[in-house]
């Protein structure tokens, strides 16, 4: 439950949801993710330290040139979070079918 928390806060920023979403389309760089979500270098900087120390996001260096990462989504990372999800969905599937029995008089 402590990672789906700090899942949560992590993801509590539109800035990193976007940039999240975008990522999970394609690997960008973060020069590209700045322009995509209309934020200076050094904001996106601070969204992406947040999101690869959350590991969230991963990140790898383009053999070429070391001063290039490319930040690419860590679709495992929402495991947990999904499962939480399925969890509470299952919880109140099962109350309301419970509720609608009880209105229908069934058993």
């Amino acid at each position: 439950m402590e990672h789906v928390d700090e899942l949560f806060a992590v993801l509590a920023d539109p800035t990193r949801r976007r940039v999240v979403q975008l990522l999970g389309e394609q690997p960008s760089r973060a020069g590209d993710l700045a322009r995509a979500v209309g934020v200076s270098a050094p904001v996106i900087s601070r969204h992406l330290r947040i999101l690869l120390a959350a590991g969230v996001i991963a990140d790898e260096r383009v053999p070429d040139d070391a001063r290039l990462r490319v930040f690419r989504l860590r679709p495992e990372s929402l495991m947990a979070l999904q499962a939480w999800l399925d969890q509470v969905q299952a919880h109140w599937t099962e109350q309301l079918s419970a509720f609608k029995r009880h209105v229908e008089g069934k058993p």
